[in-house]
């Protein structure tokens, strides 16, 4: 008989606390540093302190991985009951946090580390689908084995309104910046192979951007695995949001339509009004 499986993940699967409670996930959060004091993700800091401490100071905040020691005692707490554990971290591209946790699970026998190759929501589809398996009695190295493969056929993306936050960061230079935003241009940011880069940009208003954008990534749905679609966004407007709710509903028939705002991670990199459309594919992405 296969051991009791617990499905966890670090916070930056930007996953809402309904979610967590119907499929019974755990959590372990993530550092944000904002100046010399360090809060915990999702616990003691949301992204509207991130966003509060940006326009006093003019300084982004800085995440910092969860440590081998964190983990250890996350992993023990877990596995109290003989229960095994399928934990899913950020991508490996962008935090030690996926080391430090495969380094703590090697002193446990039934714990499994999945890297997402993804962040927010990207690597909440897998914690969900983890979590449905897990329902069904898979054990959990088949789960983990699983959403390994399911990894490499999510598809996430975000429209950025604003280049500042990504300026600030270094990921753009102050030119490019500059010059994107007089000119209205909104980047889609896609992680690929594990990483965040820009796919396309796009130009104009940005709820009209957010229109094409999704049109574009969903298409014909065709290839699309249609269980569930995420809409994230990072501080966006009710009427930003809700209209693209409505926008994937009538595009294609997803069993489920959920929508979440971004955590830290997101908010650290991209600022407010950021929005993506996240969801798997049915083949592996090219």
């Amino acid at each position: 008989m296969n051991k009791k499986v617990m499905i966890a993940c670090d916070s930056t699967c930007d996953l809402s606390p309904e979610l967590i409670e119907r499929y019974g996930i755990k959590t372990i959060p993530l550092s944000v540093m904002l100046g010399e004091k360090e809060y915990r993700d999702g616990v003691d800091i949301d992204p509207e302190k991130i966003y509060e401490h940006y326009q006093k100071t003019g300084t982004l905040p800085k995440t910092a991985a969860v440590n081998i020691a964190a983990f250890t005692e996350f992993f023990e707490e877990l596995t109290v009951d003989d229960r095994a554990v399928v934990y899913f971290s950020i991508s490996a591209e962008m935090s030690a946090s996926y080391n430090n946790a495969r380094l703590a699970a090697e002193d446990f026998e039934d714990v499994f580390v999945v890297n997402t190759k993804n962040l927010s929501t990207g690597g909440g589809l897998l914690v969900v689908s983890a979590a449905e398996m897990a329902a069904e009695g898979m054990a959990a190295d088949e789960i983990a084995e699983a959403c390994e493969e399911l990894a490499e056929r999510v598809d996430a993306s975000f429209i950025v309104d604003d280049l500042e936050f990504l300026h600030k960061g270094g990921r753009c230079s102050a030119v490019a910046a500059l010059g994107a935003n007089l000119l209205q241009l909104k980047p889609c940011i896609v992680v690929k192979n594990g990483k965040m880069g820009v796919e396309k940009k796009y130009r104009g208003r940005f709820s009209a951007v957010l229109q094409k954008y999704i049109a574009e990534r969903i298409g014909d749905a065709s290839d699309v695995d249609l269980t569930r679609v995420f809409v994230t966004h990072a501080g966006c407007d009710e009427e930003i949001y809700g209209a693209c709710v409505e926008q994937v509903k009538a595009i294609a028939p997803f069993g489920e339509v959920l929508l979440t705002r971004a955590g830290c991670t997101i908010s650290s990199h991209c600022g407010r009004n950021t929005l993506g459309v996240l969801f798997l594919r049915k083949t592996k992405k090219q």
